[in-house]
């Protein structure tokens, strides 16, 4: 082979192969478990620590990796056992389940507690025990996004009641919420963010149709992580003793 004609066949695979591994993961995942919200819990929190996007597609879509009853067993819930199918050549796909399987994905998934209550098991017996995730971005940064963006809703420190939207709850409210960190790492994603939150390689672009009613606002994953050191590092509210019904 002429090695003009060799160096291309060279080069005509190894695009092929990048091809391969663009573009976001495709999870496949049945509606019962994306309305659990795990996947809300976990996919930003993948994301933060590589940069990959984890795209959610209906159970039966093509899909680079499924969590369903084949492949590895992954997590429990009181019905049934979870799994993880190969993740073929998607070099995407492995990386998220190698960290599933890695002892930060199973404490990520244990973790998930809605309400104080953990919904996921670990499949094995003697499993490790939940480990406080940490929180390592620039929480000095985290204060001068959450000021100049989140600041134009929320009371982002103490005293900043003043410049906030009365029906939206301070952080130091929300830090109170035994799922805070849950609900900073992926509020993108809960209404009413997404009409107005861009995160390049994280969200999907605003459609044509349905322009953003405010002014947009974007973030990169490093500051959404430096929002959510920021928030970590913040005294919650003391909202008193809980109501006691008669």
């Amino acid at each position: 082979m002429m090695p003009v004609v060799r160096l291309l066949v060279i080069l005509l695979c190894l695009t092929g192969r990048g091809w391969a591994a663009d573009g976001p993961v495709r999870l496949g995942v049945p509606e019962v478990l994306v309305a659990s919200g795990l996947m809300a819990h976990l996919l930003p929190r993948f994301a933060l620590k590589t940069q990959l996007r984890v795209e959610v597609v209906p159970e039966g879509a093509p899909a680079d990796l499924i969590l369903g009853a084949e492949g590895v067993a992954v997590f429990a819930d009181q019905v049934r056992m979870w799994h993880l199918s190969e993740p073929g050549d998607h070099d995407g796909a492995a990386r998220f389940a190698q960290w599933l399987t890695s002892d930060v994905g199973r404490n990520t998934v244990t973790s998930y507690a809605p309400g104080g209550a953990a919904l996921f098991t670990l499949p094995v017996a003697g499993a490790a025990p939940v480990a406080d995730i940490a929180h390592d971005g620039d929480a000095a940064l985290g204060l001068i996004v959450s000021r100049t963006h989140c600041g134009r809703c929320h009371a982002v420190e103490p005293g900043g009641q003043i410049k906030s939207i009365g029906s939206s709850p301070s952080f130091a409210v929300l830090k109170s919420l035994d799922d805070w960190a849950a609900r900073f790492e992926a509020f993108y994603a809960l209404n009413p963010h997404p009409s107005f939150t861009q995160i390049p390689d994280v969200t999907p672009p605003f459609p044509e149709d349905r322009p953003p009613p405010i002014a947009p606002m974007a973030l990169t994953l490093e500051e959404l992580e430096a929002i959510v050191a920021y928030v970590a590092a913040l005294d919650a509210a003391d909202l008193g003793s809980p109501l006691r019904h008669q």
